[in-house]
């Protein structure tokens, strides 16, 4: 019966993507997964032959880069991504004699290159479906836990194995909430090198209160790269930089990572986030931006200190309240439960398929009163929001390497199996500055927020008891020896009975959290995760045999590729033009008396007379994209860049949930206002040669 079930799923699914996807999917969403793009769509609606050739040569340009994406614009391993996603690296190589950040950076030959500790670059090499291997781990008759343990196995299992025949990173990434499992295998630059950067001032201009919006006028860019064996990686898979300009209508293609989306999540799942999750997480945010707005105004190199941390809350503040505000619209909110009524109707009128996949729905309801219940103390201890310091994250990956390694591979928790200890052992070790008195208002004021949340837990009492949490911080953080990477280096392969004995303050609260961590994160991947999974699988599957794969999966901070075409759109009942220029950021920062965080870095000033203000800077397009697509290149017909993604605008964030295309776009660093301010401001003429090579 298993194995019945398993050829008529893939015979489905086989079917839908040899014969195109249905028409009625008209509008431009889907980030699709490279081994799924709806080809024969994209020919009826935009008459484009997409070839194999095409998508795999884009595939293999495109970058995985930390959180967010990037690609290859040269065979000599040069990056271009957003300034943003490069920001922390950037960061880490500033000091307060010399602040990249401020200054900006151009290394005018590869001798003058930064390197970047523990920057990593990841390029997606294969694809591999191994649903059916996945999915033969359940047996009938198993609890969700049951299945849940059974199928992680399995996929450690695949993982292992595909790493030590390949050499490759290999990730088991899940699809349609476990209706699909595909194994991704990623070759890893580890050697990675400042190239260029714009100043802040004008990376981010407009600041946080033009985040999200449009017109923009950023120049949102940095260049890295590559290096194999000390020299520049040889890369024959680069994106070549288009020659001219896009037009109003042409279709353009995004390839990137996009972090997550929840298109296809229950209702249930939808309320658990509008009413527990997104309330805690913005009122957080705030507390946190405040924290580090304060600290910031102490002077000049506590705000260049917190500058990063800082970007990435307003961000993230921004971010969770636009998606928010998709939750709290009624009509999006009555759309998602007339989906899932017809969906369920459809199911329950046919007796095979209420039988095997009819209380799905109401499981998955029931795992979500369970999460809200232990959704605080998850989020304090194992999801560390009480132990906000960079310490603590050491100390707690070596107390669980430790404990980890002496487990079967098969039975780790997931961040500590083989295939991710490399990543994990560079983040360890990586040399990046760490400055105790940031560390320290950040732990004092997690702390502070862990007592007034769950005072009453006994962890909480012993490692607090009657003193203030500023105290316990500063002892914490001016006592550990974490900040000696050869004191690092010797606990990455501490044996269990060495951890327990290290006698070490951070090492000490990482030994004492653990145990109450762990139960936290147990009953969640039991009670939660486990049920969410196998019951989400089970209503992709009723999908799966009342559509076919209609729509995409959701987002899984894994590469997909998502189209759409260049155009403005009413606002308000005003037109919002496709594009922006220099002349308009000149503009924009004269309205605001050249003010923060409207002012101008001193090169744009001086160099204004040399540019070609018509030049266009940034531009609109209905292509889909979420957190994650960040620095995801943006391609022609002939896989060209004409762009790099750094924005969608406040109408795009709602799109978490429910796409749209009549206001919702992405936002984009057009490629001839990069050439323009290379060449006018930053006289950067070798970086432009290597863009843009004579014919």
């Amino acid at each position: 019966m298993l194995k019945k079930r398993f050829s008529g799923l893939i015979l489905i699914i086989t079917l839908f993507i040899s014969l195109g996807f249905p028409h009625f999917l008209l509008a431009d969403e889907g980030l699709w997964p490279f081994n799924m793009v709806p080809l024969e769509l994209i020919k009826k609606k935009y008459g484009i032959n997409l070839t194999k050739e095409w998508l795999d040569h884009l595939r293999l340009a495109s970058i995985r880069f930390g959180g967010a994406s990037a690609s290859f614009v040269s065979p000599d391993g040069l990056v271009l991504t957003n300034h943003h996603v490069g920001q922390r690296a950037i960061q880490n190589l500033s000091t307060p004699e010399k602040d990249l950040m401020k200054t900006g950076f151009y290394a005018r030959t590869r001798e003058e290159e930064l390197k970047c500790p523990g920057l990593e670059l990841w390029v997606l090499q294969e694809i591999e479906d191994v649903t059916s291997q996945v999915l033969a781990a359940e047996k009938p008759g198993m609890k969700a836990t049951e299945a849940a343990q059974a199928r992680e196995k399995i996929i450690a299992q695949i993982e292992k194995e595909a790493f030590e025949k390949s050499g490759l990173r290999s990730i088991v990434v899940t699809l349609y909430s476990g209706g699909m499992y595909h194994l991704y295998k990623y070759k890893i630059y580890t050697d990675v090198r400042l190239v260029f950067a714009p100043e802040f001032a004008i990376a981010f201009f407009g600041g946080d209160p033009d985040n999200f919006t449009y017109p923009r006028y950023d120049l949102d860019i940095a260049f890295f790269r590559a290096y194999e064996n000390g020299l520049p990686a040889k890369t024959p898979h680069y994106l070549k930089w288009s020659r001219s300009s896009v037009k109003e209508g042409e279709v353009v293609f995004a390839s990137g990572n996009p972090g997550s989306t929840g298109r296809l999540l229950t209702l249930a799942q939808l309320e658990f986030l509008r009413d527990i999750n997104y309330p805690f997480t913005i009122a957080n945010y705030q507390r946190r931006r405040a924290l580090l707005q304060k600290y910031s105004d102490q002077g000049p190199e506590q705000a260049r200190i917190a500058l990063n941390t800082l970007f990435s809350i307003e961000n993230s503040l921004k971010a969770v309240t636009g998606y928010q505000s998709g939750l709290l619209d009624p009509k999006i909110m009555e759309k998602k439960a007339k989906e899932e009524a017809e969906i369920r109707k459809a199911v329950n009128e046919n007796p095979d398929l209420a039988r095997e996949f009819g209380r799905a729905w109401d499981e998955i309801a029931a795992a979500q009163k369970t999460y809200a219940e232990i959704f605080k103390p998850l989020t304090f201890f194992e999801r560390a929001q009480g132990f906000n310091t960079v310490y603590f994250s050491m100390a707690r990956n070596l107390v669980r390497l430790a404990l980890e390694r002496q487990r079967p591979n098969e039975l780790r928790l997931r961040e500590y199996r083989e295939a991710n200890l490399p990543s994990l052992e560079r983040s360890i070790l990586s040399p990046t500055p760490i400055y105790d008195d940031f560390e320290i208002v950040k732990l004092a004021d997690s702390l502070a927020q862990l007592k007034e949340e769950l005072g009453n837990v006994q962890e909480v009492r012993w490692l607090l008891g009657n003193r203030k949490p500023e105290e316990v911080a500063k002892e914490l953080v001016t006592g550990t020896k974490l900040k000696d990477i050869e004191f690092r280096k010797k606990l990455l392969q501490a044996k269990p009975e060495e951890i327990y004995q290290v006698d070490d303050p951070m090492i000490k609260l990482a030994l004492l959290i653990d145990p109450i961590s762990r139960g936290w994160r147990a009953k969640y991947e039991k009670e939660v995760e486990s049920i969410e999974n196998t019951n989400g699988g089970l209503i992709a599957r009723a999908i799966f045999k009342l559509k076919g794969t209609t729509v995409p999966p959701d987002a899984t901070s894994t590469l997909r590729l998502s189209f759409g075409v260049v155009k403005g759109y009413r606002e308000a009942g005003r037109w919002i033009p496709f594009q922006t220029n220099f002349a308009g950021l000149y503009e924009r920062a004269r309205q605001f008396g050249f003010k923060f965080p409207y002012e101008l870095p001193e090169s744009f000033i001086q160099k204004k007379n040399r540019l070609n203000l018509k030049v266009p800077l940034n531009f609109v397009a209905t292509v889909d994209s979420i957190g994650g697509n960040s620095g995801s290149p943006v391609v022609n017909v002939r896989g060209e860049i004409v762009g790099v993604l750094f924005d969608g605008n406040i109408q795009s964030l709602p799109n978490r949930f429910v796409y749209t295309e009549e206001l919702a776009r992405s936002v984009m660093v057009h490629a001839q206002g990069i050439i323009e301010a290379l060449l006018k401001i930053y006289e950067a003429k070798d970086l432009v040669r290597e863009l843009l090579p004579s014919k």
